[in-house]
């Protein structure tokens, strides 16, 4: 999985910047030549040029992991004549993070996680198209099974409005499970549910069961059938489909840099 995210982190950004600055001709023009990342007390910022990089509220900008630090500055590195902060997530993951512009408490986080599961969008199946309930089935109940046997759960899917109910125990699991990330890692399970309404999808890519394209595929699936029937817009579709891959690949590295003791090993020359 984390291949595959650093992948699509390489390859889908620039594409999307060079749709993005189409769209918004006004944007900043590049104001440094080189990016950096020094490091202090555990605590790793980026430089540019000679100035550290600060938040949108002006607070010192830094995180804990030197991988990720060394991502970020790639993100800055990869600006080339304007600065596209749009294509920028793990900048906006790590500021978002600092700021806190919402007060958003951990416990805050851990009770949306939870409570989505009975909203996903996996759980929902057609009750008008036999054709497109019957792909939904065999493409989305797989995972809802695995889901449910790695989490001690008992999702089951629906084609009517109601919304599933937990058993007794299963909120008190899935809390348990969550609350043992911490904060900074959270806010990536927030970006990648918001960017494929799904936190079963979420999940499968973090336990590295699916590769971020192929849930991005299934959380695209009736809008891809849909487009199998009526056609799509030439090269619209196609974007759309490599921004969510980005954005889902920068959230799910996001939450593996936060949770995990990576470092940079450097070879030294005898």
């Amino acid at each position: 999985m984390l291949r595959s995210c650093l992948a699509n982190f390489a390859r889908l950004h620039r594409p999307v910047q060079q749709i993005t600055i189409r769209n918004y001709p006004a944007l900043p023009k590049r104001f440094y030549k080189n990016t950096g990342v020094i490091s202090s007390n555990g605590r790793y910022e980026i430089t540019l040029d000679s100035r550290k990089l600060k938040t949108p509220r002006g607070l010192p900008f830094y995180v804990e992991s030197e991988p990720l630090a060394i991502a970020i500055a790639t993100e800055w590195d990869a600006q080339k004549d304007v600065v596209d902060r749009s294509t920028m997530h793990l900048t906006a993951l790590s500021s978002t993070v600092i700021d806190n512009p919402n007060s958003i408490q951990k416990h805050d986080m851990v009770n949306y996680l939870v409570n989505y599961f009975n909203t996903d969008t996996i759980l929902f199946h057609s009750s008008e198209e036999r054709e497109l309930k019957k792909l939904q089935n065999q493409e989305w109940t797989p995972i809802v099974e695995w889901c449910n046997k790695r989490y001690e759960v008992n999702l089951s899917s629906t084609d009517s409005l109601v919304v599933p109910t937990f058993e007794p125990g299963m909120a008190m699991n899935l809390a348990r499970y969550f609350t043992s990330y911490n904060g900074a890692a959270l806010h990536g399970f927030l970006f990648a549910v918001d960017v494929i309404k799904s936190i079963i999808l979420t999940l499968a890519c973090v336990d590295r069961h699916i590769t971020p394209e192929r849930a991005v595929q299934l959380a695209r699936l009736e809008e891809e059938f849909q487009q199998g029937h009526w056609g799509k817009v030439e090269w619209a579709h196609d974007v759309q489909r490599l921004d969510t891959q980005s954005r889902l690949s920068a959230a799910l590295l996001f939450i593996y840099f936060n949770s995990s003791n990576a470092f940079v090993k450097q070879k030294i020359s005898l």
